[in-house]
């Protein structure tokens, strides 16, 4: 019987890039598991996940999405109703339901600085898009990674449009309503309070809450070894359910 794994698609969020998954992706090329960081555009909800969509499309096997921050509101876009995609892991990320935002979704428990560490700036296409200071990066989005990596982090940041973060889920059928899930969350995230996403985690029914002692919000970087271990859980679970 085949029980090869499927792919792992890995999403990134909001001031962060492709290359923020590169500890994850070596982790799981060393099991042999493919793995591939999909460029998130950013731009809004509904086109962005209608291009991690078509990422998913061209793979053509079955895929695991995998998404970071605002990444996990991208994923829960693009997996609703997509047959290719057998499960969701939300990495530090948001698993919200129809209607909600990231804007909404970070302000809903206290604990979050992200807004204090902001710097707007408008855009050609309309409306403004948002950065981290370089000078407030390290702290509020990377404290326990090395400061030099940290500053690399912030000067190779992907800025998101204001209007991403504040549009609402479009789906009424988010897909951890229908797939199952796992969380792995830094107990010390500035940007999304481990209250919120303990709490998006219980409504999701995750099948696994991995929430690491000490970790940022850029736990995929600091703590490869975690993350991967919650994605290597969801593709056993994956091939556990095939073989039965």
């Amino acid at each position: 019987m085949d029980t090869q794994y499927p792919t792992v698609v890995l999403v990134h969020g909001a001031f962060a890039e492709s290359a923020s998954w590169n500890g994850v992706i070596d982790r799981l090329h060393e099991l042999d598991i493919e793995a591939v960081a999909a460029a998130n555009p950013l731009r809004g909800v509904a086109g962005d996940a209608a291009y991690v969509r078509d990422v998913v499309s061209g793979i053509g096997r079955p895929v695991l999405l995998v998404g970071h921050s605002y990444g996990g509101i991208v994923i829960t876009e693009a997996a609703a109703g997509n047959p290719d995609v057998v499960g969701l892991v939300y990495v530090a990320a948001f698993a919200p339901d129809h209607g909600e935002s990231a804007f909404e979704l970070s302000a809903r428990s206290p604990g979050s600085t992200l807004g204090e560490a902001l710097t707007a700036y408008p855009v050609s296409s309309g409306g403004n898009e948002l950065a981290i200071r370089l000078d407030a990066f390290p702290a509020q989005f990377a404290a326990d990674v090395p400061l030099a990596d940290a500053t690399r982090l912030a000067r190779t940041q992907r800025p998101v449009t204001e209007a991403a973060l504040r549009d609402g889920l479009p789906t009424d059928a988010p897909a951890w309503r229908s797939l199952p899930s796992w969380f792995v969350f830094g107990e010390e995230d500035r940007n999304i309070p481990a209250a919120e996403l303990r709490a998006e985690a219980g409504r999701a029914g995750a099948r696994g809450v991995n929430e690491v002692a000490g970790a940022s919000h850029a736990i995929a970087v600091s703590r490869p070894f975690e993350v991967t271990s919650t994605i290597l859980e969801a593709l056993r679970a994956d091939i556990a359910e095939e073989v039965a």
